[in-house]
């Protein structure tokens, strides 16, 4: 990761370590009868982005997993979602991201240190 600060947001920070969503849209409007009129169709997700860090990825889907499966906040907060009616592989991203955010957050609090030369 280097610095955290090189992250604008926690989205940045999500697409680097593999955990944003890849959308895909061919157009929002077409041309009907020589009317140009918007498409009713949402845009797509294809899934996760393929471009990214695979190691940060491991480390923080790996890190969702065991956290999902042991007692304490993490487990809670997992069968949160999955009572609220989202897929166990959706839950597990998310706690993934919250895991991510957090550690982000905390890597831009640490001060930033400087070498003496």
């Amino acid at each position: 990761m280097q610095t955290p600060h090189r992250f604008r947001s926690k989205r940045q920070f999500w697409t680097y370590c593999g955990l944003g969503l890849e959308t895909r849209d061919s157009g929002q409007y077409r041309v009907v009868q020589g009317q140009v009129e918007r498409r009713r169709k949402p845009v797509r997700i294809r899934g996760l982005n393929w471009n990214h860090n695979h190691e940060m990825k491991n480390l923080f889907k790996s890190t969702a997993t065991a956290a999902s499966v042991r007692e304490g906040v993490w487990r809670e907060f997992y069968l949160g979602l999955l009572s609220k009616g989202m897929r166990p592989e959706m839950a597990r991203l998310t706690l993934a991201r919250k895991i991510a955010a957090i550690t982000l957050k905390i890597g831009r609090k640490e001060k930033r240190s400087t070498p003496n030369i």
